[in-house]
């Protein structure tokens, strides 16, 4: 990797201003000693080229997180294009770029919704893909596009369920959502991988120093379903409300959902050594950060 002037190396994070994976990214290479560049909403024109090879001809990083994707599951169901056009074009734009520049590993996230869920063992980076929602099938094909230009210095993540500080998720909506209610009904028939992004974060970092390359799957170690996910949320923050479990067919949706798309982590493991921690501790951290009791 190639140092700046200063001995630093520079790091650009796509959406690391105001992601929720962007900004776990770019706090952890900051505590390695990165010369960090981020970009947000509305910085960049995604619709070509000239944007990001200008940015890349300025900067000129050594690492680019690509933490841009569209992730509104539902609303892809009709806004098709808008989901392609960040999730597919994006990424494949992103790559021809990069291909230019050698010298820079590009890391790009993918997601759990490119799998169907007929499975009942945690699905290996081996395991072909089958995506139900356009969602899926636009993160699949960013996939597709980016491994099709042949680079050398590319690795693909595949993440789930992602909580984490100061922007909106799954827990933090649960939460808020039980200080009005004294119960609430959630999904206990979806089973994933729960991730905490400042340890996705810093097992990506892990990871491109190990030299990863190629595609890897990064969650916390464990599953659960949502209604499993919600309860001990809540269990943490001593909120006294009520989960009651429902299966999917009472909750349904525009997007269709795996029923199990728990992410085997075993290729991260072999790579760098370590296993992720288990989701409930790193929940826990994330309560006890976010939501202090009184």
């Amino acid at each position: 990797m190639a140092n700046t002037a200063e001995g630093q190396q520079r790091v650009l994070i796509l959406g690391g201003k105001d992601g929720l994976l962007g900004q776990a990214l770019a706090e952890a290479c900051s505590n390695t000693g990165y010369e960090i560049h981020t970009t947000g909403r509305g910085d960049i024109d995604f619709s070509g080229s000239q944007d990001i090879s200008n940015l890349l001809e300025r900067i000129r990083p050594c690492l680019l997180f690509n933490a841009v994707a569209y992730t509104q599951v539902d609303q892809a169901e009709d806004d098709q294009e808008a989901a392609y056009d960040l999730n597919r074009f994006m990424p494949a734009m992103l790559g021809r770029v990069i291909k230019e520049r050698p010298e820079c590993l590009l890391v790009h996230y993918s997601t759990d919704f490119v799998f169907d869920g007929r499975k009942r063992e945690p699905y290996t980076v081996e395991d072909a893909p089958a995506p139900l929602s356009v969602y899926g099938k636009s993160k699949l094909a960013g996939e597709q596009a980016l491994l099709q230009l042949g680079l050398e210095n590319l690795c693909i993540i595949r993440t789930a369920w992602l909580f984490g500080p100061r922007k909106k998720n799954f827990v933090r909506t649960i939460l808020g959502l039980c200080e009005t209610r004294n119960s609430i009904n959630v999904v206990d028939d979806q089973f994933g991988s729960p991730t905490y992004v400042p340890d996705l974060a810093a097992n990506s970092l892990k990871l491109v120093h190990s030299g990863g390359r190629g595609i890897f799957h990064i969650t916390n170690s464990g599953r659960a379903s949502w209604a499993e996910l919600a309860s001990e949320a809540l269990r943490l923050t001593q909120r006294e409300c009520v989960v009651h479990p429902v299966p999917t067919r009472e909750y349904p949706t525009k997007a269709v959902r795996p029923a199990y798309s728990v992410l085997d982590l075993s290729r991260f493991t072999e790579c760098t050594g370590i296993t992720p921690r288990p989701w409930p501790q790193a929940l826990a951290d994330y309560i006890f950060s976010e939501f202090p009791t009184e």
